[in-house]
């Protein structure tokens, strides 16, 4: 029996990423034993962007918003403000808040954060497509926006070569058919650990200083994303009671060519049917999805009415995917 599907739509996409892009050549500057060229053949990605030693997550997610403003897209108009991302300003206040001021949205505006890395767009549609089928909210801004490269030592060989700075814009906003759904979400927290930032919070704050000491186990995150990604997107045909041959195309989180030539093989997917942009600009957490789903329509990938899938997954570990009808309109 198919889930019902919500009267919502993705209405525009922005995002931005820093100026400041790193190659090979830097991590060889800073690595002389490492072997380039067979780390970027296995992640497959050539540029990663880095965020300015001053700016944060929030300074990048007000840059993609008001592009999204500039657009069209009235501020009086936004009834919330939810913002996905685990580099915020400060641990507390939520950095929503922040935005919100720095945006000028109205006082009235529903603002919240949002911990989650990789799925965390996927969570962030399905909260805010609540709010707007629950009649809460009419319209309403996701943001994703992280800065992972603050946390990763220069010679973390695991991390730094895949990981970039980046945040994305979405309008969500209410629409006259069921477009939004189904979804599937899910975590297995017993494999917290394979990717953490020990030293963040408050289980480590007295026993010193903060470090640059983000871990990822690639072997166990790779296993359980070759364990969760199928599962999730086999039960998200079965909930919309469709076929793999309905979706036009699919956009999973941009991890790495090793994370998706893997998915790809494993769910005999058609290669012109997947999207790809993690060779340009690397590993952008949360913001991955929008990104890809942004640079698809621009490059006039996609058509009114697409039947589109979005699968994300990583730290926590934490998965998500939904299937949504392409509005059209970004």
């Amino acid at each position: 029996m198919p889930t019902p599907q919500m009267k919502v739509s993705i209405k525009a996409i922005e995002f931005y990423l820093p100026s400041k892009i790193e190659n090979g050549n830097d991590l060889k500057r800073d690595n002389a034993d490492w072997r380039i060229d067979d780390i970027e053949n296995k992640t497959g990605i050539f540029n990663r962007h880095i965020a300015e030693p001053e700016q944060t997550a929030t300074d990048m997610a007000v840059v993609a918003s008001e592009q999204l403003f500039k657009s069209g897209v009235r501020k009086e108009d936004i009834d919330f403000l939810i913002l996905v991302t685990q580099s915020p300003d400060y641990l507390l206040p939520s950095s929503a808040c922040i935005l919100q001021d720095r945006l000028r949205l109205r006082e009235s505006t529903i603002a919240f954060d949002i911990n989650l890395g990789c799925s965390g767009f996927i969570y962030g549609l399905a909260v805010g497509s609540s709010l707007i089928e629950t009649g809460l909210a009419k319209k309403g801004l996701l943001v994703c926006a992280d800065t992972y490269t603050k946390y990763i030592d220069k010679h973390d060989r695991t991390c730094r070569p895949i990981f970039s700075d980046g945040a994305s814009t979405t309008l969500l906003a209410s629409s006259d058919q069921q477009a939004m759904g189904s979804f599937e979400l899910g975590t297995d927290g017993s494999g917290f650990n394979n990717i953490i930032l020990p030293s963040s919070g408050t289980r480590e704050c007295d026993k010193g200083s903060r470090k640059k000491d983000f871990f990822m186990d690639g072997a166990k995150v790779f296993m359980f994303t070759m364990a969760m990604v199928p599962k999730c997107l086999n039960s998200i045909i079965k909930k919309s009671d469709k076929t793999l041959d309905d979706i036009y195309m699919f956009f999973f989180h941009q991890a790495s060519k090793t994370v998706m030539d893997s998915i790809i093989r494993r769910l005999k997917l058609p290669k012109e049917k997947v999207f790809i942009n993690y060779d340009k600009i690397g590993n952008t957490v949360s913001a991955s999805i929008p990104i890809a789903l942004k640079n698809a329509s621009d490059e006039k990938r996609l058509q009114k009415g697409a039947q589109i899938m979005l699968v994300g997954f990583g730290v926590g570990c934490s998965w998500g995917g939904c299937i949504l009808k392409w509005d059209g309109e970004t």
